[in-house]
């Protein structure tokens, strides 16, 4: 899961071929629905969390532009959990929702089996087809059993590794993305090289951010997480949990970590004053990378295929909910924002990582100059390539911030790993009133 996307003011990134393949797409006009009242225009609003990138990187404008009757008004909340708290609100009163609702993939389980008579069936609006174009776990996810779609895919987080060159190399350790992949194909070969890092950095310079981020990239690794195939939850016995449990724990007694809770004013200053020396990455990390450590980090980070080449982080959809204002206005805005040309737009500006497949084939020879030059299309292609279709689980959102909250214990508080651990289960069961 994705806890939120931060803002960023990054240049646009490098390629070699992608110029060719942007076009822009048409979409019939918006103005099929009701007017506000002022102007005679419809003003859409669109409420997410974190950054989609959207608004940054001119999608909006371009829209608006396309569609003069059209106004479109973004809110956003940048704590992902609570976004999700202020929407189940939101949906349990009925009223102050936006016409466009975001909804990040560790919650579409709950929606899709709790709450689906709470949004709009695309297919109502004409988007049907929606996410045709789309890998094919992406769009299932978002369907009902009895054939609903309930949202239109984004991006999706294939994973790879982040790390400072600079502080590899005042450590001894080589910087080449190829010798790299190599020596960290496995997690055991990420800790074993840690070590290595930590015998001949800095004092203050750990190998890493958090154990909570390292759990996080691999369980995002395995097709069976939290849930069973049947949809049980299994987060207390799933060997994928325990073996990232044991790895991420490793890691805080190996004296690897640097002990900060993600998503905090702590952890975002750390970009810059070099507080660790890699992080697992997600597609959309390198927008964040960029906007924390701005331009002083330019030349400073790379990007290398991480363990086992795969994983998925994050990810997000956009729906409607069946009280928006403006539904089928709001269906097109969907539908022109998640088409491929946008998504590899995105992917440029943003490094969000295309859920469509027509924009992973336009973006493959992507290269970024903020990172050496490294090529991010390929890397997350392949990382996108080898990932596993994922179980979802009705929990998934509560499930992970139970087990990165624990790791924090561990780290911060000396608390011990099994006791941690039971903390995290006790959490879950408390979360879902049992």
């Amino acid at each position: 899961m994705r806890p939120f996307r931060v803002r960023n003011t990054a240049a646009a990134l490098g390629s070699t071929a992608l110029a060719a393949t942007l076009l822009l797409t048409g979409c019939g006009s918006g103005g099929s629905g009701s007017a506000d009242a002022a102007g005679g225009k419809v003003t859409l609003t669109v409420d997410l969390f974190g950054t989609f990138g959207f608004k940054e990187s001119g999608l909006y404008d371009e829209y608006m532009k396309l569609h003069p009757e059209i106004t479109v008004k973004q809110t956003d909340t940048q704590d992902e959990a609570q976004y999700w708290q202020a929407l189940q609100t939101k949906l349990a009163g009925g009223g102050g929702l936006a016409d466009v609702q975001g909804l990040e993939v560790g919650r579409v389980a709950s929606v899709v089996q709790k709450q689906a008579d709470k949004f709009t069936d695309l297919k109502t609006l004409g988007l049907g087809g929606v996410n045709d174009d789309l890998v094919p776990w992406k769009g299932a996810a978002v369907k009902t059993a009895d054939g609903r779609v309930l949202g239109a895919g984004t991006d999706i987080g294939p994973e790879a590794i982040c790390y400072r060159t600079d502080l590899f190399k005042a450590a001894g350790l080589p910087t080449d993305r190829t010798e790299l992949a190599a020596r960290w194909s496995t997690w055991q070969g990420y800790l074993d090289l840690g070590k290595q890092y930590a015998a001949k950095a800095e004092a203050g310079n750990a190998w890493t951010d958090s154990a909570a981020g390292m759990f996080t990239a691999e369980v995002g690794q395995q097709k069976i997480r939290y849930a069973d195939e049947s949809g049980k939850p299994v987060h207390d016995s799933s060997p994928a949990v325990k073996t990232a449990w044991a790895d991420a724990t490793r890691l805080v007694a190996d004296g690897l970590s640097a002990k900060l809770p993600q998503w905090t004013p702590e952890w975002n200053k750390a970009f810059t004053t070099g507080k660790f020396a890699t992080l697992s990455c997600p597609a959309w990390m390198i927008g964040y990378i960029k906007g924390q450590a701005a331009d002083a980090g330019s030349g400073k980070w790379d990007i290398a295929p991480g363990p086992g080449k795969t994983g998925n982080w994050g990810g997000s959809y956009l729906t409607v909910p069946k009280t928006a204002k403006h539904p089928k206005e709001a269906a097109e805005l969907i539908k022109w924002l998640t088409a491929k040309e946008q998504q590899a737009k995105l992917f440029t500006k943003q490094g969000s990582f295309p859920s469509s497949t027509g924009a992973q084939a336009a973006i493959k020879d992507t290269t970024d100059p903020y990172f050496n030059n490294a090529p991010i299309g390929l890397i997350f292609s392949e990382s996108a390539a080898n990932m596993p279709a994922q179980v979802l689980g009705t929990d998934d959102g509560v499930i992970t911030k139970a087990f990165t909250d624990a790791l924090g214990e561990v780290e911060r508080t000396a608390t011990a790993p099994q006791t941690a651990w039971q903390h995290a289960l006790d959490n879950i069961k408390k979360a879902n009133g049992s």
